[in-house]
Parts: C-alpha cells; structure tokens; sequence
C-alpha cells in the first residue's frame, strides 16, 4: 500500500461516515460512487464480465463548497473552483460502501449494511417503483437500524416530464408508511452528473457525524481480507495479510495485539473446530493514508503479521476484531427471537411469510458474516439453529432472516440473539 500525507490544509485523512449506495441492480449505484469519488468500485474481474456488483465496493471522498458560492452549485468533490481555480473548502470526508443489487448477491447486501452509518438508496425513473430490490434493500436497512437515507431518483435524463412525475409519485407511495417517509428525494442523472451537486449538498446537510465514545473496547467488523503481495516477491519483501472493514467502536491503534474470531478452521477427531486468531497490528490505513491509530467512520485497511495466504480471497471476511479476552461471543448455534414480516419482500409475487419449520434452512446475517442455520428447535424461548459456520457476536444481537423460496433466499424477518 503506498504510503500518502494528508495536505495540511484537508481534514484529517479518515472519513467521518460510512454511506451505502443500495438499490436494485443496474439503477446506477456504481456509476454514482464514480461521480462521487473518481473511483469505479468493480474491479474484480466477474464484476466487469457481466457489468454487476458482485462484492462490497469502497470509495472515499471529501464532499466540498466554492468559496462564496450560492446555492447547491457551490457543492462539490472538485479540489479546484472550475471558474476560478481557487481551492474549494473541504467540508466532510466520507467513505461510500456500494453494495450488490442483484438478487441472488443480498448476503453481500445485508452484510455490507451492518457497516453503514447512512444510505442513499438508488431508483431508476425508466422503471415501476418499487422493483423487488428496491423494497428487499430499504427493509434490510430498517431492520438493521439504519437511521436516514437519501433516496437518489436515477436516470432523469432518459424519462419525460410526466414519466418523471410519476416516477416520484411512485417512490413517495413507496416510502409513506415506512421509518423513511420524510426522507429528501433527489432527481439526477448520474451518467451526466447532473444534479450532483444537490445531491453533494443534501449529504452534508442530512447525514450528520454520529457521538462516538472512544473510551470502548474497540470491535472492527471484517467485510474483506486479502492478500496485497504481488506474484514472484521475494520472500523477505512480503507483507503480512491485511483486513478491510469498519471500526464500530473504540479506537484501534499501530503496534496493538488484537484476536481475530471466529478464527481459523481445523478438524480435529472428525469434529469441526474454530480457533481464534492472535495477531499485531503493523500497520493501519484509511482515506489511502498510512496513520497510527483509527476511530469509527469509514472504511479501514489493518496490515498483519499473518501469513497472507490465510486472508486471501476473503477467508476472513464476516470476522471480528478486538482486544484478546474483550470479544463477544463465538456461536456454533442461536437461539433466536424470532420476527417475522407479514410479507415475502425481493419477490415479485405477493407472498405471505409462512411460520418457521423445524429442520429447514435459513440464511442467517449478523454484523458483517453470513451464514447458514439449520432450524432444530422451536418453542416458547426461541428459535433454535446450528450453523454451518460460527459466528462472532453480542448477546441482543439483531440477525436478519432470509429463506429460499424458489431458487433465492428472500428477506422473512429478523431475530435477536437470546442466551441458550
């Protein structure tokens, strides 16, 4: 990872918030993280073969006013005044987390929604509000707690007035009876970057920094692991595996020994184990800066002293990170308090939830892991699953509930996780 300074007259180098680009697949999330950013987040090679989202994106940006500027056009994620050529004045730094819409990639969504402070969520104007996505996505970020959002009217350009219209009208319906109702409503066209600006404008106003209490333990939530070394380096030259994700709490710092959980699989006697894993911070990055200690807001990049070939390709991912003897809980099943929804929501038919059965499988979210629970009991106290992979998490956890219905795992509910 290359090493950068901050300019001395910037904010400080990590985003404040994090804010998650949902929606359903092709109503422009990426595009707009572009615009935002200057980066395009579809990098792995399937993601560009077939034009989708396939994994958690993250892209940084600093949101910024002309000097003296008027109205929403003084906003903007230009350095310079394109009239003037002044410096604009950086106002927030924050990190967009743009998260899959296709249907059969919603483990990745509701994993990537436990790390996000806000959410703009993305309509396309061409198409009947709400599609099966876009009601699936705006239920996880209710369920998972997510307070405000910013719905983002895409595609302006390519629809008429009286579509355009209909379109929004179709978008407030959608939202009246939901945490949402009041929620700012921005026509634009991400392809053009027009309305960007207001977009830019309303961020700053709507998505206020959260209180922070830096005094915690510190808990990391992992969304990606991986391997930064290079084909053909030197042994001597490598560096240690590196985890990427959200600080939700506390503060982690360089040179700090830290437990990965639920740690590394091993069999032993026939029986599948988990053992946490104890490691040292070596280095710390965020907003594409090396700096000595990380607070909550933003995505962050933690380098290891472990071997790189146990983080590569996300072995990690859906790990927490704390101190050693301070970590939640490692669950081989839950016990669960179980909600469910009244109907199926991602499904384009209109469903009713039926009640949970003993011996079928759900897909289970909690932080930022997914996994698989089989049902093995049903009574008064909860919902019983053993899981085919543990999990790390607080007693009073909230889980997000999905089950297949059809050749998809649809959103059914949610539960939270009561002592067995």
């Amino acid at each position: 990872m290359p090493k950068k300074t901050a300019p001395k007259d910037e904010l400080p180098p990590q985003p404040e918030i994090s804010i998650g680009l949902v929606g359903h697949v092709d109503h422009g999330k990426t595009t707009l993280t572009e615009r935002l950013s200057g980066k395009w987040t579809d990098t792995h090679s399937e993601e560009i073969k077939f034009g989708i989202t396939i994994r958690l994106g993250y892209a940084d940006a600093i949101l910024r006013k002309i000097e003296g500027g008027k109205g929403s056009s003084a906003y903007t994620v230009k350095e310079k005044d394109p009239d003037t050529g002044k410096p604009t004045i950086a106002l927030k730094k924050v990190s967009f987390v743009d998260a899959p819409g296709h249907e059969s990639l919603m483990a990745t969504m509701l994993s990537g929604a436990n790390i996000m402070d806000y959410a703009i969520l993305l309509v396309s104007a061409e198409e009947e509000c709400p599609q099966p996505q876009t009601e699936e996505h705006l239920t996880a970020l209710k369920i998972i707690g997510v307070p405000k959002i910013i719905v983002v009217q895409n595609k302006i350009d390519l629809v008429g007035k009286e579509q355009a219209l209909k379109n929004y009208g179709e978008i407030k319906a959608f939202l009246k009876d939901t945490l949402y109702a009041d929620a700012p409503i921005i026509p634009l066209s991400a392809q053009h970057g027009a309305n960007v600006d207001v977009l830019i404008e309303t961020i700053v106003e709507t998505f206020v920094t959260p209180n922070r209490d830096p005094k915690k333990d510190p808990l990391m939530f992992v969304a990606r692991s991986f391997d930064i070394n290079k084909p053909g380096t030197n042994i001597p030259d490598m560096k240690g595996g590196v985890l990427g994700g959200s600080l939700k709490q506390g503060v982690l710092k360089v040179g700090q020994e830290i437990e990965i959980r639920p740690g590394l699989r091993f069999e032993i006697k026939n029986q599948r184990v988990y053992k946490p894993i104890v490691t040292k911070v070596i280095s710390l990055f965020t907003g594409g800066v090396s700096v000595k200690e990380v607070h909550p807001g933003g995505s962050i990049a933690v380098m290891t002293t472990l071997d790189p070939a146990l983080l590569k390709s996300d072995s990690l991912g859906g790990s927490i990170v704390g101190i050693p003897g301070k970590m939640p809980p490692v669950w081989d099943s839950l016990k669960l308090s179980v909600t469910l929804l009244e109907r199926v929501v991602g499904s384009k038919e209109d469903q009713a939830v039926d009640p949970i059965r003993k011996g079928e499988t759900l897909m289970l979210n909690v932080n930022s892991a997914a996994t698989v629970g089989v049902v093995m009991n049903l009574d008064k106290h909860g919902t019983l699953c053993d899981l085919k992979k543990p999990v790390c998490a607080e007693e009073g956890g909230r889980v997000t509930i999905s089950r297949r219905i059809g050749n998809r795992f649809r959103l059914i509910g949610y539960g939270t996780i009561v002592k067995k």
